[in-house]
């Protein structure tokens, strides 16, 4: 069915035997090269009439003799790019293209013609100069790999990580860039098996990072970190390098007291909505409340707390959810202070008489 689906011929060396057709369904180029001029200019000109809705019987066509297999280009499935001067600027990328990689090019965006590439599983923008990132590049529903690596980010979209990246990105490498802070929404990429931050200028990792059931490889070093988040017990890591962030030294018998007595009644229906599942949403709740239950701290005895909460910092070592574990100074640690909340007195007072009979 050729009527009305061609979008464009590109003609300009037919006579050099090349041209190439662009399709509006499937959305392809058919590249056509190395072709007789006389029959091309023929085949081009009978595929304008039949764009048009001339009758096939009226169509100057000769008989073809197949192309041999040797003789057909196959598709493009990866272009390695390492250059500024080798980078296209006029020619597009061919739709085919399975990984492509464009570094060392000086880019200060990505370029709204690789979001066209649906079929990428691996984009690496690594060594460039980019800013930002659009969050279509979300729609590249494909994508496992994302290299961008030495660039100048200053932020990550959470609109970005809520895309169709969610289930299936499997790498994400954000190191050398400018990241003060990351995304909440970055705990929903699910299928996330590693994870690059390091030579960043993180002062927190997510709250909810413990969500990152499947990650395996997380590297965070040399970044501002003072404590981990409380989530960190949940990962089951292989490899865990945070070497370099000036750690701070625990002390949990200097507790931040954010406790209000007795509890508001906003904090007894919160702490009840998240301890018992009771369902909420932004159609039920409004949204800065919703976004309130989403960062809920979870005490010692397994029971929520909000706004009202005792906060303290405790040693953990860091083999207790990595197989291998960088060290984290020169001294040869592997311990790292982790955020501890307690719900009530009650359970700060039963974890303090614990913590001083183990001391």
């Amino acid at each position: 069915q050729v009527q009305h689906n061609v979008e464009r011929l590109f003609t300009r060396f037919v006579e050099q035997g090349k041209a190439t057709v662009r399709l509006r369904e499937p959305a392809v180029d058919l590249r056509l090269s190395k072709a007789n001029v006389s029959h091309l200019k023929t085949f081009l000109s009978a595929l304008r009439l039949a764009d048009q809705g001339t009758d096939a019987g009226l169509l100057p066509l000769s008989t073809l003799v197949p192309a041999k297999t040797s003789e057909v280009e196959k598709p493009k499935t990866k272009m390695i790019i390492t250059s500024r001067r080798d980078y296209p600027l006029t020619k597009g990328f061919p739709y085919s293209l399975e990984h492509l990689q464009a570094s060392y090019c000086k880019l200060a965006r990505v370029d709204t013609r690789v979001l066209c590439l649906r079929k990428l599983r691996k984009l690496d923008l690594s060594h460039n100069h980019i800013k930002q990132l659009p969050a279509t590049l979300g729609d590249l529903a494909c994508l496992q790999e994302l290299d961008l690596r030495d660039n100048h980010l200053e932020s990550l979209s959470g609109a970005l990580c809520l895309s169709g990246l969610q289930h299936s990105l499997q790498l994400l490498d954000l190191s050398h860039n400018r990241l003060r802070a990351l995304p909440l929404e970055l705990c929903g990429l699910r299928a996330l098996l590693t994870l690059r931050l390091d030579d960043n200028e993180l002062l927190r990792l997510p709250c909810r990072i413990g969500q990152l059931a499947r990650l395996r490889c997380l590297s965070a070093a040399r970044n501002k970190l003072p404590f981990l988040p409380a989530d960190f017990r949940r990962l089951r890591l292989d490899n865990l390098d945070l070497f370099g962030n000036p750690f701070e030294q625990p002390n949990p018998l200097v507790p931040n007291i954010q406790l209000k007595i007795p509890l508001s009644l906003l904090e007894c229906a919160a702490r009840a909505t998240v301890n018992h599942r009771i369902p909420y949403g932004c159609h039920l709740l409004p949204s800065h409340l919703c976004e309130d239950l989403e960062v809920a701290k979870t005490c010692q005895c397994g029971s929520a707390c909000l706004s009202s909460f005792i906060q303290i910092t405790v040693t953990m070592n860091l083999h207790h959810v990595a197989h291998t574990v960088v060290l984290v100074d020169n001294m040869g640690g592997t311990e790292a202070p982790i955020l501890c909340y307690f719900c009530s007195l009650h359970c700060y007072s039963q974890f303090l008489d614990r913590h001083l009979q183990s001391n």
